[in-house]
């Protein structure tokens, strides 16, 4: 209720009247929607900074396996299966970093 007379650029002395709802009340939404919102901002940074490690890391594990499969193609089985266990590692701090998201929204 107070999202909608907020929305409508309702004074709050209003708002409790037409909603029948206290000061206080009102003051009490208005920091659940405070809270979530800084639980939303807070979830996203957590998953931008804990993927770019990660995207970061993937790229140069990925970049430096071409590299060398380059300079010596007889190698590319060697190469190729230590890559893909790094790119594993890695991939699960990415979903480290989701799940700490997560937890900050919804705990």
């Amino acid at each position: 209720m107070f999202y909608a007379a907020q929305q409508r650029n309702v004074p709050i002395k209003e708002a409790c009247i037409h909603t029948n709802m206290t000061e206080l009340e009102l003051a009490m939404q208005a920091a659940e929607l405070s809270a979530e919102a800084v639980k939303s901002i807070a979830m996203a940074i957590a998953i931008g900074v804990g993927v770019f490690g990660p995207g970061i890391g993937i790229g140069l594990l990925v970049s430096k396996a071409l590299e060398s499969i380059g300079r010596n193609p007889e190698a590319a089985k060697q190469v190729m299966t230590p890559m893909f266990i790094g790119i594993a590692a890695v991939e699960a701090l990415a979903i480290f970093a989701l799940l700490v998201a997560f937890v900050i929204k919804f705990a």
